[in-house]
Protein backbone atom coordinates (compact mmCIF):
# COMPACT_ATOMS: atom_id res chain seq x y z
CA UNK A 1 0.00 0.00 0.00
CA UNK A 2 1.50 3.13 -0.87
CA UNK A 3 0.91 6.85 1.17
CA UNK A 4 0.56 9.87 -0.06
CA UNK A 5 0.99 12.51 2.49
CA UNK A 6 2.39 16.62 2.12
CA UNK A 7 1.28 19.33 0.10
CA UNK A 8 2.34 18.48 -3.01
CA UNK A 9 0.42 16.46 -5.53
CA UNK A 10 1.72 12.76 -6.19
CA UNK A 11 4.05 12.37 -8.82
CA UNK A 12 1.84 10.79 -11.50
CA UNK A 13 0.17 11.15 -14.91
CA UNK A 14 -3.17 12.88 -15.27
CA UNK A 15 -5.61 10.89 -13.69
CA UNK A 16 -9.34 10.09 -13.74
CA UNK A 17 -11.01 9.53 -10.69
CA UNK A 18 -14.08 7.79 -9.75
CA UNK A 19 -16.06 8.72 -7.13
CA UNK A 20 -18.75 5.61 -6.35
CA UNK A 21 -19.86 2.14 -4.98
CA UNK A 22 -16.92 0.00 -3.65
CA UNK A 23 -17.58 -2.57 -6.10
CA UNK A 24 -16.86 -0.29 -9.56
CA UNK A 25 -12.87 -0.98 -9.47
CA UNK A 26 -13.17 -4.76 -9.94
CA UNK A 27 -13.08 -4.16 -13.26
CA UNK A 28 -11.57 -6.51 -16.06
CA UNK A 29 -8.69 -5.31 -17.21
CA UNK A 30 -7.61 -3.04 -14.80
CA UNK A 31 -3.58 -3.55 -14.49
CA UNK A 32 -0.91 -2.21 -11.88
CA UNK A 33 -4.04 -2.43 -9.04
CA UNK A 34 -2.73 -0.62 -5.70
CA UNK A 35 -4.03 0.86 -3.19
CA UNK A 36 -3.27 4.40 -1.68
CA UNK A 37 -4.03 6.16 1.29
CA UNK A 38 -4.20 10.16 1.45
CA UNK A 39 -3.83 12.54 4.30
CA UNK A 40 -5.63 15.49 3.87
CA UNK A 41 -5.53 18.86 5.87
CA UNK A 42 -9.65 17.83 6.21
CA UNK A 43 -9.02 14.53 7.93
CA UNK A 44 -9.66 11.42 6.23
CA UNK A 45 -11.00 10.57 3.31
CA UNK A 46 -13.85 7.94 3.15
CA UNK A 47 -11.53 5.05 2.48
CA UNK A 48 -8.19 4.49 0.65
CA UNK A 49 -8.17 4.56 -3.22
CA UNK A 50 -7.76 2.08 -5.65
CA UNK A 51 -5.45 3.03 -8.19
CA UNK A 52 -4.75 1.25 -11.26
CA UNK A 53 -4.48 1.26 -15.51
CA UNK A 54 -6.63 0.85 -18.10
CA UNK A 55 -7.19 1.22 -21.84
CA UNK A 56 -4.12 3.60 -21.25
CA UNK A 57 -5.16 5.53 -18.41
CA UNK A 58 -4.82 5.75 -14.93
CA UNK A 59 -7.84 5.62 -12.87
CA UNK A 60 -8.32 6.50 -9.36
CA UNK A 61 -11.67 4.92 -7.32
CA UNK A 62 -12.39 5.95 -4.00
CA UNK A 63 -15.90 3.98 -2.37
CA UNK A 64 -17.80 7.39 -1.40
CA UNK A 65 -19.46 5.93 1.39
CA UNK A 66 -16.30 3.66 2.82
CA UNK A 67 -16.17 -0.22 1.95
CA UNK A 68 -19.11 -1.91 3.25
CA UNK A 69 -20.69 1.54 2.79
CA UNK A 70 -20.38 2.68 6.52
CA UNK A 71 -20.77 6.20 5.98
CA UNK A 72 -24.18 7.75 5.33
CA UNK A 73 -24.14 10.74 3.06
CA UNK A 74 -24.56 13.26 5.72
CA UNK A 75 -21.24 11.63 7.14
CA UNK A 76 -19.06 12.09 4.24
CA UNK A 77 -16.50 13.83 4.04
CA UNK A 78 -16.38 15.64 1.01
CA UNK A 79 -13.25 18.17 1.19
CA UNK A 80 -11.20 14.97 2.43
CA UNK A 81 -12.50 12.88 -0.93
CA UNK A 82 -12.29 15.71 -3.30
CA UNK A 83 -8.83 17.01 -1.85
CA UNK A 84 -7.52 13.32 -2.12
CA UNK A 85 -8.62 12.87 -5.84
CA UNK A 86 -6.45 16.46 -6.42
CA UNK A 87 -3.23 15.41 -4.42
CA UNK A 88 -3.21 11.78 -5.74
CA UNK A 89 -3.14 13.55 -9.10
CA UNK A 90 -6.28 13.26 -10.72
CA UNK A 91 -8.07 15.83 -13.47
CA UNK A 92 -10.88 14.50 -14.07
CA UNK A 93 -14.08 13.39 -11.31
CA UNK A 94 -16.71 10.99 -13.00
CA UNK A 95 -19.53 10.65 -9.99
CA UNK A 96 -21.25 7.60 -10.13
CA UNK A 97 -24.55 7.92 -7.83
CA UNK A 98 -27.95 6.20 -7.68
CA UNK A 99 -31.03 8.72 -7.75
CA UNK A 100 -34.41 8.25 -7.54
CA UNK A 101 -36.29 9.52 -10.88
CA UNK A 102 -38.91 12.49 -10.66
CA UNK A 103 -40.18 12.35 -14.46
CA UNK A 104 -42.03 9.96 -16.10
CA UNK A 105 -39.87 9.95 -18.94
CA UNK A 106 -36.60 8.95 -17.10
CA UNK A 107 -37.16 5.24 -15.83
CA UNK A 108 -35.70 3.22 -13.53
CA UNK A 109 -32.37 1.80 -15.37
CA UNK A 110 -32.00 4.91 -17.39
CA UNK A 111 -28.84 7.13 -17.00
CA UNK A 112 -28.95 10.99 -16.49
CA UNK A 113 -25.86 12.73 -17.25
CA UNK A 114 -26.70 15.88 -15.23
CA UNK A 115 -25.48 19.72 -15.83
CA UNK A 116 -27.12 21.45 -12.90
CA UNK A 117 -28.17 21.10 -9.13
CA UNK A 118 -30.09 22.17 -6.27
CA UNK A 119 -28.30 21.92 -3.24
CA UNK A 120 -31.34 21.07 -0.60
CA UNK A 121 -28.38 19.89 1.86
CA UNK A 122 -27.93 21.88 5.35
CA UNK A 123 -25.39 20.02 7.57
CA UNK A 124 -22.36 19.70 5.36
CA UNK A 125 -19.38 21.93 4.96
CA UNK A 126 -19.31 23.05 1.40
CA UNK A 127 -16.03 24.84 0.26
CA UNK A 128 -12.54 24.81 1.14
CA UNK A 129 -12.18 28.74 2.15
CA UNK A 130 -13.08 29.24 5.21
CA UNK A 131 -10.93 30.28 8.16
CA UNK A 132 -9.14 33.98 7.05
CA UNK A 133 -9.86 33.38 3.20
CA UNK A 134 -12.40 33.36 0.62
CA UNK A 135 -13.19 32.44 -2.76
CA UNK A 136 -16.26 32.75 -4.65
CA UNK A 137 -16.08 30.45 -7.86
CA UNK A 138 -17.83 30.70 -10.92
CA UNK A 139 -20.47 27.95 -10.82
CA UNK A 140 -23.50 28.92 -13.31
CA UNK A 141 -22.47 25.41 -14.89
CA UNK A 142 -21.52 23.01 -12.27
CA UNK A 143 -20.54 20.14 -14.87
CA UNK A 144 -17.63 20.33 -16.88
CA UNK A 145 -18.92 20.31 -20.67
CA UNK A 146 -16.39 18.15 -22.56
CA UNK A 147 -16.11 15.64 -19.69
CA UNK A 148 -19.76 15.30 -19.39
CA UNK A 149 -20.02 15.13 -23.09
CA UNK A 150 -17.79 12.39 -23.37
CA UNK A 151 -19.26 10.41 -20.63
CA UNK A 152 -22.90 11.00 -22.66
CA UNK A 153 -21.34 9.67 -25.88
CA UNK A 154 -19.66 6.69 -23.46
CA UNK A 155 -22.83 5.61 -21.64
CA UNK A 156 -24.65 6.03 -25.29
CA UNK A 157 -22.59 3.27 -26.28
CA UNK A 158 -23.62 0.91 -23.41
CA UNK A 159 -27.39 1.43 -23.00
CA UNK A 160 -30.29 2.12 -24.88
CA UNK A 161 -31.47 4.72 -22.91
CA UNK A 162 -29.68 8.04 -21.92
CA UNK A 163 -30.42 12.07 -21.04
CA UNK A 164 -28.54 14.75 -21.48
CA UNK A 165 -28.45 17.35 -19.42
CA UNK A 166 -30.98 17.67 -16.23
CA UNK A 167 -31.25 19.26 -12.79
CA UNK A 168 -29.82 16.71 -9.93
CA UNK A 169 -31.74 17.71 -6.68
CA UNK A 170 -29.50 16.98 -3.66
CA UNK A 171 -30.94 16.00 -0.44
CA UNK A 172 -29.47 15.61 3.25
CA UNK A 173 -31.17 12.16 4.05
CA UNK A 174 -30.04 9.66 4.81
CA UNK A 175 -34.12 9.38 5.15
CA UNK A 176 -35.93 9.41 2.11
CA UNK A 177 -38.63 11.66 0.98
CA UNK A 178 -42.13 12.19 2.36
CA UNK A 179 -44.73 12.21 -0.29
CA UNK A 180 -45.23 15.72 0.48
CA UNK A 181 -41.51 16.58 -0.15
CA UNK A 182 -41.57 14.78 -3.28
CA UNK A 183 -44.78 16.29 -4.77
CA UNK A 184 -43.15 19.34 -4.26
CA UNK A 185 -39.70 18.57 -5.87
CA UNK A 186 -41.47 17.51 -8.61
CA UNK A 187 -43.20 20.99 -9.25
CA UNK A 188 -39.78 23.03 -8.99
CA UNK A 189 -39.22 21.23 -12.03
CA UNK A 190 -36.17 18.87 -11.03
CA UNK A 191 -35.20 15.52 -13.09
CA UNK A 192 -33.51 13.33 -10.37
CA UNK A 193 -33.17 13.73 -6.57
CA UNK A 194 -30.30 12.14 -4.70
CA UNK A 195 -28.25 12.41 -1.66
CA UNK A 196 -24.48 12.65 -2.44
CA UNK A 197 -23.33 15.04 -5.23
CA UNK A 198 -23.33 18.65 -3.39
CA UNK A 199 -20.90 19.65 -1.57
CA UNK A 200 -19.13 17.37 -3.90
CA UNK A 201 -19.75 19.02 -7.68
CA UNK A 202 -18.82 22.28 -5.55
CA UNK A 203 -15.52 21.07 -4.02
CA UNK A 204 -14.37 19.88 -7.05
CA UNK A 205 -14.76 23.56 -8.99
CA UNK A 206 -12.93 24.50 -5.95
CA UNK A 207 -10.44 22.11 -6.65
CA UNK A 208 -9.92 23.54 -10.28
CA UNK A 209 -11.41 19.40 -11.37
CA UNK A 210 -13.45 18.83 -14.12
CA UNK A 211 -16.05 17.32 -12.44
CA UNK A 212 -19.68 15.49 -13.87
CA UNK A 213 -21.71 12.79 -12.66
CA UNK A 214 -23.61 9.63 -14.02
CA UNK A 215 -26.73 9.53 -12.21
CA UNK A 216 -28.09 6.04 -12.68
CA UNK A 217 -32.36 5.98 -11.73
CA UNK A 218 -33.41 3.34 -9.45
CA UNK A 219 -36.43 4.30 -8.93
CA UNK A 220 -39.37 6.56 -8.59
CA UNK A 221 -39.36 7.91 -5.21
CA UNK A 222 -42.36 8.10 -3.90
CA UNK A 223 -44.44 10.61 -5.97
CA UNK A 224 -45.24 8.10 -8.89
CA UNK A 225 -48.88 6.92 -7.92
CA UNK A 226 -48.05 3.33 -10.04
CA UNK A 227 -45.02 2.43 -8.60
CA UNK A 228 -44.04 1.07 -5.74
CA UNK A 229 -42.52 3.33 -3.04
CA UNK A 230 -38.75 3.82 -3.10
CA UNK A 231 -36.81 0.62 -0.83
CA UNK A 232 -33.18 0.00 -0.14
CA UNK A 233 -34.18 -3.43 -1.86
CA UNK A 234 -35.13 -1.75 -4.82
CA UNK A 235 -32.45 0.27 -5.46
CA UNK A 236 -30.06 -2.50 -4.69
CA UNK A 237 -31.79 -4.37 -7.31
CA UNK A 238 -31.77 -2.24 -10.28
CA UNK A 239 -27.66 -1.03 -8.92
CA UNK A 240 -26.52 -4.40 -9.26
CA UNK A 241 -27.69 -4.67 -12.96
CA UNK A 242 -26.15 -0.82 -13.24
CA UNK A 243 -22.94 -2.26 -12.02
CA UNK A 244 -21.44 -3.77 -14.86
CA UNK A 245 -22.99 -0.69 -17.08
CA UNK A 246 -20.99 1.52 -15.19
CA UNK A 247 -17.48 -0.76 -15.32
CA UNK A 248 -18.11 -0.47 -19.44
CA UNK A 249 -19.02 3.18 -19.72
CA UNK A 250 -15.87 3.85 -17.11
CA UNK A 251 -13.48 2.30 -20.08
CA UNK A 252 -15.45 3.76 -22.57
CA UNK A 253 -14.44 7.12 -20.97
CA UNK A 254 -10.91 6.43 -19.98
CA UNK A 255 -10.35 5.52 -23.89
CA UNK A 256 -11.39 8.70 -24.77
CA UNK A 257 -10.16 11.60 -22.19
CA UNK A 258 -10.39 15.18 -23.32
CA UNK A 259 -7.08 16.73 -23.87
CA UNK A 260 -5.42 19.76 -22.10
CA UNK A 261 -7.61 22.77 -22.91
CA UNK A 262 -10.66 21.43 -23.72
CA UNK A 263 -12.38 23.49 -21.08
CA UNK A 264 -11.78 25.94 -18.23
CA UNK A 265 -12.13 23.81 -14.97
CA UNK A 266 -8.25 23.89 -14.97
CA UNK A 267 -8.43 28.06 -13.54
CA UNK A 268 -11.82 28.44 -12.06
CA UNK A 269 -9.06 30.11 -9.00
CA UNK A 270 -7.97 32.90 -11.29
CA UNK A 271 -10.47 35.38 -10.33
CA UNK A 272 -12.12 34.00 -7.53
CA UNK A 273 -9.81 34.65 -4.21
CA UNK A 274 -10.89 38.15 -3.18
CA UNK A 275 -9.08 38.26 0.28
CA UNK A 276 -6.23 40.70 0.60
CA UNK A 277 -3.12 38.40 0.31
CA UNK A 278 -1.13 40.33 2.97
CA UNK A 279 -4.30 39.24 5.07
CA UNK A 280 -4.39 35.14 4.07
CA UNK A 281 -3.44 33.53 7.52
CA UNK A 282 -0.23 32.09 6.97
CA UNK A 283 -2.25 28.49 8.01
CA UNK A 284 -4.51 29.22 5.22
CA UNK A 285 -2.02 29.22 3.20
CA UNK A 286 -0.07 25.88 3.97
CA UNK A 287 -3.56 24.23 4.86
CA UNK A 288 -4.60 25.33 0.75
CA UNK A 289 -1.44 25.70 -0.67
CA UNK A 290 -2.62 22.42 -3.20
CA UNK A 291 -5.37 24.50 -4.36
CA UNK A 292 -3.97 28.39 -4.64
CA UNK A 293 -0.29 28.07 -4.58
CA UNK A 294 -0.05 29.01 -7.60
CA UNK A 295 -2.41 32.22 -7.46
CA UNK A 296 -0.18 33.40 -4.21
Amino acid sequence: MNSVEGDEQEDMADILGVIGGSGLYEMEGLKNIRKVSVRTPFGAPSDELVVGEVEGSTLAFLPRHGRGHRLSPSQINYRANVYAMKKIGARWVLSISAVGSMKEEIRPGDIVVVDQFYDHTRFRPGTFFTDGIVGHIPFADPVCPSLAELACTAAKKVVKRVHRGGTYLCMEGPAFSTRAESRIHRKWGVDVIGMTNMPEAKLAREAELCYATLALATDYDCWHESEEDVSVEAILSVLKKNVENSKRIIREIARRLPGKGSCRCGEALRYAIITDRGRIPATARKRLSLLIGKYL
